[in-house]
């Protein structure tokens, strides 16, 4: 089970590594930039988790983590050297896989420290989404987690199931909550699902 945790938590960053080259692909960043957006994507969550819970930084401890992130870039700029553009719809998908990996991964490590159901799930939302986040911001573009799509909300959801089962049913646990996060975010992104809360108005006066 330890095996499979690691190579799914090394799965899930060099997924929102890709995510973080596509973008910096669209963006037409140098090397330098293409590393950054990668590292950031893919462990800016996790790192943000780890200081919350005041546990160790997990990549400071075990650098594979970093050489994780460096193959999948380095094997994302070959990919992309053979194509002329990227659709929007490959960064989003890639990104919406990576969220699913990281939301049950952030709220399993949160449930192995002892903390409450409630904080665990604050936790994979934080680690699925701060990543993406700080990739936006630094690319300056407005972050995915406050478009009108559903996004932390399928990492709630996500995060909730995974937390509910994993007494009963670990390793059930961690593929059903990421498949939750995966087809919620996906059907956010195909079918624009949204949690509105104000309606539409004209800036027009009588």
């Amino acid at each position: 089970m330890e095996l499979i945790l690691w190579w799914t938590d090394h799965l899930g960053v060099a997924v929102f590594a890709i995510a973080g080259t596509l973008l910096a692909f669209r963006k037409n960043l140098d090397g330098f930039g293409v590393v950054v957006l990668a590292s950031v994507t893919a462990i800016g969550g996790g790192t943000v988790r780890d200081l919350i819970l005041d546990l160790p930084v997990f990549w400071v401890y075990d650098p594979s983590y970093i050489y994780a992130i460096l193959l999948a870039a380095l094997a994302t700029i070959i990919w992309l050297r053979f194509r002329d553009v990227i659709p929007l719809t490959t960064l989003l998908v890639a990104d919406a896989v990576g969220v699913a990996f990281f939301t049950v991964m952030g709220a399993q490590k949160a449930l192995e420290a002892g903390f409450l159901p409630i904080i665990c799930v604050i936790m994979g939302t934080i680690t699925a989404c701060f990543g993406g986040m700080l990739r936006d911001v630094l690319a300056r573009d407005l972050p995915m987690v406050l478009k009108g799509e559903l996004y932390a909300t399928t990492c709630i959801a996500g995060a909730s199931v995974y937390v509910l089962l994993q007494p009963y049913q670990p390793a059930w646990a961690l593929l059903i909550g990421g498949l939750v996060t995966l087809l919620l975010r996906l059907g956010a992104i195909k079918w624009q699902w949204t949690l509105a809360v104000f309606q539409p108005h004209s800036n027009e006066h009588p």
